[in-house]
């Protein structure tokens, strides 16, 4: 018996396995975060994720008027999120990252698991990165579409529409969440296509 730790990836497993997790913790983290657009109300920063926001009006009693509470949290229930694609945007991006997620996660348990990861299984699991990530490409494409909502055109001087961003900017992780998504389907699929050992044939 040798100390030497077993895997079922070869080299070019290995650095699939890093850049699989890499790509999977940008996007997810990048979906999570509220600053996929960014904007101001009653001068006050305001920004948007899918199914999140930071800073939101509220009417106050005692003042008799409208006042910015900030904080950021997440809607209170789906159908309360501004626009249906944003619904569908939330959806196929939640289970494109699920995706990238899984994959990366077998993907290090292959480094220290022998005959985990086999040839065929390295070329199904870069399949399911592809899927992933086009899943999250297509919840980045329907983002815009959810642009001309009442709560959007308030934070972005009532000039936004569909793909018209009026006096808003496109925040950092909605470019996180794209980027992962996209370097998965690039490098990580071809990677995996290269990340199994070929499987010894036992004689029976």
């Amino acid at each position: 018996m040798t100390g030497k730790m077993a895997s079922s990836l070869t080299c070019t497993g290995v650095v699939w396995a890093f850049f699989s997790f890499l790509c999977a913790g940008v996007s997810c983290v990048g979906f999570f975060m509220p600053y996929w657009l960014l904007g101001s109300q009653l001068e006050k920063s305001v920004s948007f994720g899918t199914f999140r926001r930071c800073s939101y009006p509220v009417r106050d009693e005692n003042l008799q008027m409208t006042v910015m509470v900030e904080q950021c949290g997440r809607y209170a229930s789906f159908q309360a999120i501004p626009s249906v694609e944003w619904r569908i945007c939330t959806v196929v991006t939640g289970l494109g990252c699920g995706l990238l997620l899984l994959v990366a996660l077998t993907a290090l348990m292959g480094c220290c698991v022998s005959e985990l990861i086999s040839r065929t299984v390295g070329r199904v699991a870069g399949g399911l990165q592809f899927l992933g990530g086009l899943l999250i490409g297509s919840g980045c494409a329907l983002y815009p579409l959810g642009w001309d909502s009442e709560e959007v055109q308030q934070t972005c001087g009532y000039l936004s529409n569909q793909f018209e961003l009026g006096t808003c900017e496109i925040g950092w992780a909605y470019y996180c969440t794209g980027g992962g998504a996209a370097a998965a389907m690039l490098i990580c699929t071809w990677l995996a296509c290269f990340s199994g050992k070929k499987q010894k044939q036992y004689p029976y």
